[in-house]
């Protein structure tokens, strides 16, 4: 399986949300994360720590993702037609992350309007960073976004990404009490990707 996670926005959780899917393919099989964003967010985190999974480069890609089973792609932000096109046609899933804020959904609105001019139906929309209660912009931005393919489950926003991002580690492995927590989120995800 391969799963592409791209956005038009950057600070969406893309980096983070391949991480954490590499985490939960990584335990149904052989999982390779290829960090094609030229920020190398991916491998920066894993040279920081330890992750249950490979990260290459890009280019190191052709030659290393035929030994997995599955391969998690995290991608430059801001995808011209073209790219977003060969990322659509690419994978298996390609997850667009967005927060539940308005110039963020514009772009991803943006994003759908490509896809859907391209003839794409091969991805699925990822609520992340939603705030917490008492704020409903997650519960507002998913009643916009309703009429859309989305994930059923959103990743909220808790300082123990923060924490795994500098340790290198996935948010499980924190120590952090509430690593668990959004780790549980990611792993519903999970569960949708392999539905």
């Amino acid at each position: 399986m391969i799963i592409t996670v791209a956005s038009f926005k950057g600070g969406v959780g893309k980096t983070t949300t391949a991480i954490h899917l590499a985490c939960f393919l990584s335990q149904k099989g052989n999982t390779l994360l290829v960090d094609g964003d030229p920020n190398r967010s991916a491998t920066g985190w894993a040279k920081r720590g330890e992750l249950p999974f490979k990260v290459v480069d890009l280019m190191q890609a052709p030659m290393q993702s035929r030994n997995f089973e599955h391969v998690v792609i995290d991608t430059a932000a801001r995808p011209s037609r073209e790219d977003l096109e060969a990322l659509a046609d690419g994978c298996n899933l390609l997850i667009l992350p967005t927060t539940p804020d308005a110039l963020a959904m514009h772009a991803l609105l943006q994003t759908v309007d490509t896809l859907k001019s391209l003839g794409s139906d091969r991805y699925r929309i990822l609520l992340t960073v939603i705030p917490p209660s008492p704020r409903k912009t997650g519960e507002q931005a998913r009643e916009a976004l309703e009429e859309l393919p989305m994930f059923k489950q959103g990743i909220r926003r808790f300082a123990a990404y923060e924490k795994a991002a500098l340790e290198g580690v996935p948010v499980y492995k924190t120590g952090d009490r509430n690593g668990r927590i959004a780790w549980r989120e990611y792993e519903a995800v999970g569960r949708e990707v392999l539905k």
